[in-house]
């Protein structure tokens, strides 16, 4: 018998992590928008020397959600606080389950009073709208799903176009498009611009570490509104950034995009579970990695291990906040960036082409090969962390994960990431037969960009206090 939802097929037998380390569906795919535009390295280099053309509008969930409980939903859910939370603000969204574990994260927009959008990926915003349409609030959910990750020839459309201008000379092409000096817009916070006639929505933003503008609009408008930004763009140098090149930018502003939702277990989520359909992300995504352990709360992560430790607030009673109130901050795990080993990059390459070794092939410039990542990171021979995130970055020469490590780990101290999966690897379409190889990697801060360091808002990627 077919299993009509993540419960049943939890409860038909196997181990959970055994399912989704051999789950078949591979790595998270950036969907429509072309791999490459010009190259990946050029369209890396872009962001931080002239501007990019980030188009978003095709691999993330936007649920909006409409009513008068629409704010007290997202703070029942939130660790953050919102008390500062008015129209015309984006905040960024953690929930968490029951044991105070990290589900995902993404952006809340405040459109109008009793109006917000979240935009994320579909672990959040499965979990909005099972409390949306089971906990008794009065909100109106629309759920529109990511574009196809192979739309196979068949039409992709959206509510909204998202579009981000970014780098050191957004504000020059923002300028232009506008007809007039940016608008005086703070981080985080939400205006309007002019765009070939049109009204457009803004939000401050800043992904790649530069300071610029997110922009969304009608998908009726999305070829318009982009031709206009390239043609402004033209003498600045705006470059378009493909999808292979997309998902890079995180490893120099900071962002671990995929933690494994804390679902699988507890009581208190079996409810959620029996919601969740048998072809939901929770139930397809896969775990890759040489981090391996029978227990699947072991993949789990505190807001601490994140970096959201600054947004975590009690002002106000959220899912998790008792679990939360009796964890010590100083005693997680804390996000960093890896740099690895020019040297053992070398050796991890020439297997590829010299020698009897074959160690698992690290992809360029994003090397994840599975929904989440979990290499272990070693230092004296026991693990102190695992790496999450990893790619090369051609602005540093670098390849680099995004990491949470003990609290005793230091900065500037060498550590290694065991790279590959263990016993020759697992059945996932993405990984081929390989052995593993330790990389020795040194312990840097987050972001690893010193732009983005200094430009970001305190709070926002960064460990400071919100």
């Amino acid at each position: 018998m077919t299993a009509k939802n993540l419960e049943a097929i939890l409860q038909g037998g196997g181990n959970v992590v055994d399912r989704l380390r051999n789950s078949q569906i591979g790595a998270y795919v950036y969907p429509v928008v072309p791999t490459e535009f010009s190259n990946w390295r050029d369209e890396q280099r872009a962001w931080r020397d002239k501007a990019v053309l980030f188009d978003q509008s095709h691999h993330m969930v936007d649920l909006f959600i409409k009513g008068p409980d629409a704010v007290k939903l997202v703070s029942d859910l939130a660790i953050n606080t919102f008390k500062n939370f008015p129209v015309g603000r984006a905040k960024q969204f953690v929930p968490c389950s029951y044991s105070g574990h990290v589900i995902g994260d993404g952006i809340l927009f405040h459109l109008e009073e009793n109006h917000l959008v979240f935009v994320g990926r579909a672990p959040s915003a499965n979990w909005i709208q099972f409390h949306a349409e089971t906990g008794g609030y009065n909100v109106e959910i629309i759920y529109d799903d990511r574009s196809p990750s192979m739309p196979m020839g068949r039409p992709v459309s959206r509510k909204n176009y998202r579009f981000q201008i970014q780098g050191p000379n957004a504000q020059k092409v923002i300028e232009k498009l506008n007809g007039g000096p940016m608008p005086e817009i703070k981080f985080f916070h939400m205006g309007t611009i002019n765009i070939g006639g049109r009204t457009v929505s803004a939000l401050r933003h800043g992904m790649a570490g530069e300071p610029g503008l997110e922009i969304w609009g009608p998908y009726e408008d999305y070829l318009a509104v982009r031709d206009d930004i390239l043609k402004a763009g033209e003498e600045f140098g705006l470059t378009l950034v493909g999808s292979r090149t997309y998902a890079t930018n995180t490893l120099e502003s900071g962002w671990i995009p995929s933690p494994l939702p804390a679902v699988y277990t507890g009581e208190e989520m079996k409810a959620y579970r029996e919601w969740l359909p048998a072809n939901c992300y929770e139930a397809m995504g896969s775990i890759g990695g040489s981090f391996v352990s029978d227990n699947i709360e072991d993949y789990y992560l505190t807001p601490f291990e994140l970096g959201y430790g600054p947004f975590v607030k009690f002002d106000h009673d959220f899912i998790g906040r008792d679990a939360l109130e009796k964890m010590d901050p100083a005693t997680q795990r804390r996000k960093v960036t890896l740099a690895w080993n020019g040297e053992d990059m070398a050796k991890l390459f020439a297997s590829y082409f010299v020698g009897e070794e074959n160690y698992k092939f690290f992809d360029l410039p994003l090397a994840n090969y599975a929904s989440s990542s979990y290499d272990a990171v070693k230092l004296g021979g026991k693990t102190v962390g695992v790496s999450m995130f990893t790619g090369y970055t051609a602005n540093d020469r670098t390849a680099l994960s995004l990491a949470t490590v003990d609290p005793d780990v230091e900065m500037g101290q060498e550590v290694t990431v065991l790279w590959g999966e263990p016993d020759g690897g697992t059945r996932k379409t993405t990984v081929e037969a390989h052995k593993q190889i330790e990389i020795r990697a040194t312990v840097s801060p987050t972001p690893y960009s010193k732009d983005a360091r200094e430009a970001y808002a305190e709070g926002w990627r960064t460990q400071k206090p919100a």
